[in-house]
Parts: C-alpha cells; structure tokens; sequence
C-alpha cells in the first residue's frame, strides 16, 4: 500500500465549526456515498459541524479473487474473524490517526471529534477510537464488528476508557452476521464502555430509523 495521504472528502453545515464527524466507508465503497446520508442529519442544536469522509486505499481483496478496490485492510475471507489482515489494518489505523491529528490541528478539541463507519469503517473506527490517544466524542460502528478483538483489553489507550459507542447492526445481515455485532458489544460493555446498541430489521445496509437513533446519540454526546 503506498503510504501517500489518503484522499479526503468535507462537508461543514455553517461556518466555523465546532465539532468534527470522521465517516469511514465500507469494503469497495467510497465517502461520497455518505454524504447523502450524513446531509439527513439534523445537528443544528449542537452548531456547525464538518463532516470528514476519508477515502480508503485501493488494494488487492483476496476473498475477492484478488480484484483491486477501495478497502481500509484485505479480507482474506468471508464468513468470519478466523483470519485477519493485521498488518492492513494497522497500516489503515494510522491513517485514521493523521486524519484525527489534522482535525486538532485545526482547532477541533478532540473530545468533539466522533469517529464513525460502516462495515469495513465500523472495524476501522473501533480498532482506532479505542487505542487512539485523545479523548474522542465517541464512536460509531454500523453493520460491523470488532477486529483484532483478542488484543483490545491489552492495546486500548486510558485516554479512551469508557468513551461512549453506538452500534446499529441489521437482524437480516447476510455480510457481517449480527452475531459479530453482538459481540463487539458485548466485548467493550465488558470493558467498560457505554454502548448503545440497536438492531433493525434490515440487511447490510442503513435504515431511516437507525439515523434517527444516531442522530438523538450524536446529539447528546456532542451537546
């Protein structure tokens, strides 16, 4: 993977803003397609907010019989965590580490910075968020799961104890099973951490009723 910045796409509701949503995109996606879906929010009760859409390298997909696309690791197959690409996802993490440094660079207090993501993004946002080494706002996983799951108690950063986590996952989820997202819950409530968690009749994807219940979460954490 070349280590060049990877490309980023912004959207801000007003001037000035005060608080920064970083959205990570799924296996073969790009963050454009978030934008849409970030624009149904209504944050007006907490100020100008920018919405930060990185865009994912493009590699090789192995499970994908090798097929070059956007992806923030390799899947080296589908169905389950038996085999992961940990070198890929590290690489990816600090990736997501300089966009968050370039949001407090710009006057964003890390504790007003939520990082989000779907599917492939979700796993990016629970592997970074939790081992990053500011206080952030929160956490948002969609439709995914946590990575590298037998090393998060030992890695996670104090900085981050605690920190509050959304996670929305669809009961008819044929990509990432629920049972994946049940996990990851499971596994950082026991860490100590706030989860709301929410499941919806729906298949790997994002529900009007999921952005509403993100949307009150994301409110009361950044209020």
């Amino acid at each position: 993977m070349s280590n060049r910045p990877i490309e980023i796409l912004e959207a801000q509701t007003g001037e000035a803003p005060g608080s920064t949503i970083i959205v990570m995109h799924g296996l073969g996606d790009n963050g454009r397609s978030f934008v849409p879906l970030c624009e149904e929010l209504d944050l007006s009760s907490i100020g100008p907010v920018r919405f930060v859409f990185p865009n994912a390298p493009s590699r090789p997909v192995t499970a994908n019989g090798g097929y070059v696309m956007p992806a923030w690791y390799d899947i080296l197959q589908f169905g389950g965590a038996a085999a992961e690409d940990e070198a890929g996802l590290r690489a990816s993490q600090a990736l997501i580490d300089a966009v968050l440094e370039r949001e407090r660079e710009r006057g964003i207090p890390s504790y007003r910075i939520v990082l989000a993501g779907f599917s492939q993004g979700c796993a990016m946002t629970l592997l970074t968020g939790l081992r990053h080494g500011h206080r952030l706002g929160g956490l948002v996983g969609l439709s995914g799961y946590l990575p590298l799951a037998s090393k998060t108690a030992a890695e996670r950063n104090p900085a981050n104890d605690g920190i509050p986590v959304f996670l929305g996952h669809g009961t008819q989820d044929d990509i990432v099973g629920i049972e994946r997202g049940r996990e990851a819950r499971d596994t950082l409530q026991a860490l100590g951490h706030q989860v709301e968690w929410h499941d919806y009749p729906m298949p790997h994807s994002i529900c009007p009723e999921e952005l509403a219940d993100l949307n009150a979460w994301l409110v009361n954490v950044l209020r």
